[in-house]
């Protein structure tokens, strides 16, 4: 398991890297728009309601292809289209219900709806980052407080974890967690003295510090929200789309989480 989980991300992670740094915006919105639309899939299928709910699902896809757009529309009305897709869902959403004579429940509704705010309205964050000055610097934050607090907590949790954190994660340890958040926040620290000196960059340390903890302890809380949801719905992982990993969900359950708090907290820097 772990040769796979490192050969995974041995091939995964320079391809992120080659997109964030050299994809222009439009390839950015598209890889970032296939992505939420692969997650959907894999959330939709975890309630094993993929083809009853087909109807549905399809307006859940629908929003996770806008992501591919974002960057049509102007950068003043962004967060307003945002905004906006929460009411338009509901209203399409509901409107399903009537045409089809009540052949969808709340709960059918609830599942689609919640699937578009988490994991759709939360990913446009990123190609949004990316696009703010210095977007292309400060996007690594958002990725470094993920997966350097999932490191981290892994490597120490299964070496010195012996307090349980919760039921939802059985695996997980009060050692794995602390060691997750204190890994990011030295990671992020190290990744700014880089960009400082190098790339010219002024960002504050006590402020990345500050940011490194509550990005870190977010992305905790939406480990432990996918984890919850798999508790739900019965299953080990979403998929087995990466070897080591699980799904796509699996593996930006962190950064989903993330992403909408770190654009308004980057601001700070």
């Amino acid at each position: 398991m772990e040769i796979k989980r490192i050969i995974t991300t041995i091939i995964g992670l320079p391809l992120v890297a080659l997109v964030l740094i050299f994809g222009n915006k439009y390839l950015v919105d598209v890889t970032i728009s296939i992505i939420a639309i692969m997650a959907l899939y894999e959330y939709f299928h975890s309630f094993k309601k993929g083809k009853e709910n087909k109807s549905l699902n399809i307006i859940g896809y629908i929003t996770a292809i806008s992501i591919a757009f974002i960057h049509i529309i102007p950068e003043a009305y962004i967060l307003k289209i945002i905004a906006g897709i929460i009411p338009l869902s509901i209203l399409v959403l509901f409107l399903q219900v009537i045409v089809t004579n009540m052949k969808y429940s709340i709960k059918d509704i609830a599942i689609t709806f919640f699937g578009i705010c988490y994991i759709v309205i939360f990913l446009m964050f990123i190609p949004i980052i990316r696009q703010t000055v210095n977007g292309r610097i400060t996007i690594w934050f958002v990725f470094i407080a993920a997966w350097g607090t999932d490191t981290f907590a892994y490597c120490v949790g299964r070496r010195f974890g012996k307090h349980k954190f919760s039921k939802i994660s059985p695996n997980k340890s009060i050692e794995g967690c602390v060691a997750g958040t204190l890994g990011a926040i030295i990671c992020m620290i190290i990744y700014t003295v880089i960009v400082n000196n190098f790339l010219h960059t002024n960002f504050n340390y006590i402020i990345v510090a500050i940011i490194g903890l509550i990005l870190s302890i977010i992305g905790q809380i939406g480990d432990f929200a996918a984890s919850s949801i798999k508790r739900y719905t019965e299953i080990k992982d979403f998929s087995n789309l990466l070897p080591g990993h699980g799904g796509m969900l699996d593996r930006i359950d962190s950064v989903i989480f993330i992403a909408p708090f770190a654009y308004f907290l980057l601001m700070l820097i």
